[in-house]
């Protein structure tokens, strides 16, 4: 007689939301996230022509002088980007954590700008800058003075290390004002001076923020496409290759394009990894006691001081207001004409009125559908210490390891077939969006969580409730400033997405990112700068609205 009761007790325990929660949660990420990169590692290991299972494809990567070429391009172009990202990013970031810098507010904030700006748009307006027809280079040439041009390695490294040293400037700032001045202080009694005490004590301790920030840049490097195929001019490096390849491949199997993808893949974990070891082996942490006040300098130092602060994110910012500018330059097509004008806007709502809107519905349908998992996913990160809570916060780990271009063929060899074929279409771009994007509401929504006692639910739960309503009448209100906060970040990122759309993409589901890349490759500069402005007006909006929501504005974009 109490067999079948307990039977439906146990049931029931077993139907409880949160296990429901994990299931859906965990079979969107298998078919979302874990079978577009596992049939991405899977292609790369068949023959284009046969199917058969063969190392063929790596072997002619690691042999053939033009993906070898590539390869090193990748790795040239990533590590000096990175290292420029580190040098001026961590002196950037010691004079505005241990100096008094007058508008220090403002250098952040146009450091976060530039942060998150597409980069593709950076290397637009420095063609109009430098390019063989860019205003600076015409001034010079007045002269009689050839300046290089742009493009090239070292125009991509230029703009990767103006585009990417907010990650370590954010980081090691934070983390400089979280020394335990005590170090630095005795190191100064047993009389070492200032660079000495900089480099044998400050420096050793911030080196995890230092090194995160300078992996983030590295992996962002590597898996940029629009900088290198604006600027590129035949410099090619393993994104470039592997959307050529994708695009030369169309009908068939991508298989060059995907081994190249799984390439790139690999090194970014490499890197994570080598990072990792080094953190490892040393010990880092200090009591967040006497804590560091920033100091009054005078004279020349000062001067100086201030002069770079300000000069650093100056420039970085000078590509955008280049962007800016031009737009308001009158156009006859593609030509400039004397004087000022709207002419650029009105050919953007005659010609791209489509792409503005694709971006903002597909964007904004994914930022829903992220604020509504990243509430689910965080709940079962932070309340739910299980080993499959666990996997799904090591899962959440790889959209940022893993470029656009891999997840987009990914998604390609996924969810095309003979029976159904989601590519081009406006779903397989929001669940792109959606997957690469869900990182940042969960992060931002975890933290959030982290802060509020699970008593409160508990509470709720004792008095009756059940836990999905715990969930929405108690957890959500208090989680709801995180989400929004993790939504902006996520609209900001997705809204500037360019590489994954562009092997997604059709001409009814062109997005401006799309629209911008095609028109500075067409010649339409004002046509570009025009919806390049509208992009970055709609992220700063963003920007200042997470400013105004978190308690911790830096730290939300780090």
């Amino acid at each position: 007689m109490t067999t079948a009761p307990s039977f439906l007790s146990g049931f029931k325990r077993r139907l409880d939301f949160w296990n429901i929660a994990t299931v859906v949660v965990l079979a969107v990420l298998f078919v979302l996230l874990i079978l577009p990169v596992f049939s991405v590692f899977f292609v790369s290991f068949l023959d284009e022509d046969t199917g058969a299972v063969t190392l063929d494809n790596y072997v002619t990567v690691f042999t053939r002088n033009y993906y070898l070429k590539g390869l090193w391009n990748t790795l040239f172009v990533g590590g000096l980007g990175t290292l420029g990202a580190c040098l001026i990013g961590v002196p950037l970031a010691f004079f505005t954590a241990r100096f008094q810098i007058k508008g220090k507010a403002i250098v952040s904030t146009l450091a976060i700008l530039v942060l998150v700006s597409p980069p593709f748009i950076g290397a637009y307006a420095w063609i109009m800058m430098l390019g063989s027809n860019g205003f600076i280079t015409n001034f010079f040439g007045r002269f009689g003075i050839d300046i290089p041009t742009i493009y090239g390695a070292h125009g991509v490294i230029l703009v990767f290390t103006l585009k990417f040293f907010p990650f370590v400037y954010l980081m090691t700032q934070n983390a400089l004002m979280s020394v335990n001045k005590s170090f630095e202080d005795a190191a100064r009694n047993l009389g070492c001076g200032p660079m000495s005490t900089f480099f044998k004590v400050t420096l050793p301790l911030v080196f995890p923020a230092i090194s995160t920030g300078a992996i983030i840049c590295f992996v962002l490097s590597i898996a940029d496409f629009g900088t290198p195929a604006i600027l590129g001019r035949g410099f090619r490096t393993l994104s470039t290759i592997a959307y050529s390849a994708y695009t030369s491949e169309l009908g068939g199997k991508p298989t060059m394009a995907v081994t190249v993808s799984i390439i790139m893949m690999g090194i970014s974990i490499i890197a994570l990894v080598v990072q990792r070891r080094i953190l490892a082996k040393r010990r880092y942490a200090s009591a967040l006691t006497n804590l560091p006040k920033p100091d009054k300098i005078e004279g020349v130092r000062n001067v100086l001081m201030h002069a770079y602060c300000y000069l650093v994110v100056g420039i970085a910012m000078f590509p955008t207001l280049v962007v800016v500018y031009t737009s308001f330059l009158n156009t006859k097509g593609p030509v400039f004409q004397p004087g000022f004008g709207l002419t650029s806007y009105a050919r953007v709502l005659s010609d791209a009125p489509e792409a503005i809107s694709n971006s903002f519905i597909f964007a904004l349908t994914a930022v829903v559908l992220i604020a509504i998992f990243s509430s689910l996913i965080s709940y079962l990160i932070v309340r739910r210490d299980t080993a499959v809570s666990g996997a799904i916060d090591v899962l959440m780990m790889v959209p940022y390891l893993v470029p656009g271009v891999v997840i987009a063929i990914g998604f390609v060899t996924t969810f095309r077939s003979d029976w159904f074929d989601l590519t081009g279409t406006a779903v397989i771009i929001i669940m792109i969006y959606f997957i690469r994007r869900l990182p940042y509401g969960v992060r931002a929504t975890t933290n959030n969580l982290r802060q509020i006692k699970p008593s409160l639910e508990e509470a709720a739960i004792n008095l009756g409730a059940s836990p999905l309503s715990a969930f929405a009448k108690v957890t959500v209100p208090l989680i709801f400033p995180g989400m929004i906060v993790g939504a902006l970040l996520s609209f900001i990122t997705a809204i500037n997405e360019l590489s994954s759309t562009l092997i997604l993409y059709t001409s009814g589901t062109a997005t401006m990112p799309v629209k911008i890349y095609i028109s500075v490759l067409d010649g339409e500069f004002g046509l570009a700068a025009a919806l390049s402005t509208i992009l970055l007006v709609s992220t700063g909006l963003c920007v200042y609205a997470v400013f105004r929501l978190s308690d911790d504005k830096e730290g939300s974009f780090t």
